[in-house]
């Protein structure tokens, strides 16, 4: 699995006109799913990006984790594309990313431990969907995460 991190603002996710969801400050994240993951690797990211310190302590470092914020939230798109391959030609192959039957189920799955990691519900957009993502990138601070590359 690979996942885009953003520290944000505020984040929400518009489908078909409707604002579906919407969090204030808190992370926003881009999630891919190729065929071989698994429950380790939702296991693993979830722990990791739960306990990640990108917020800023009182002394302005990044010393804090996103449960530190007292109205803190998340919100999570599935995006398919974070699994492309640009290695050859000008048209990205999207070959590592895992068919809809097998990436639908671990997304949920991922949205589910992460909630629990968590301990707050975690907001979604709609898996599958053709989704306007609107967000406040705050720092600008954006880390990628790869499930496959913790060794």
């Amino acid at each position: 699995m690979r996942v885009v991190i953003q520290r944000v603002k505020n984040a929400s996710v518009t489908i078909g006109g409707e604002m579906v969801s919407s969090i204030g400050e808190g992370l926003m994240l881009l999630v891919g799913i190729e065929e071989s993951d698994g429950d380790e690797d939702i296991e693993w990211l979830c722990q990791k990006i739960v306990k990640m310190r990108l917020f800023n302590d009182e002394e302005g470092v990044m010393n804090l984790p996103v449960t530190s914020l007292s109205d803190g939230g998340m919100l999570v798109v599935s995006q398919f594309t974070l699994m492309a391959s640009t290695k050859k030609g000008n048209r990205p192959s999207y070959i590592r990313a895992a068919r809809p039957d097998i990436s639908e189920p671990l997304y949920e799955r991922f949205v589910a431990r992460l909630s629990q990691e968590y301990g707050h519900p975690v907001q979604t957009g709609r898996f599958g969907a053709d989704m306007q993502v609107a967000l406040v990138n705050d720092g600008p601070v954006t880390i990628i995460i790869d499930s496959k590359e913790r060794q």
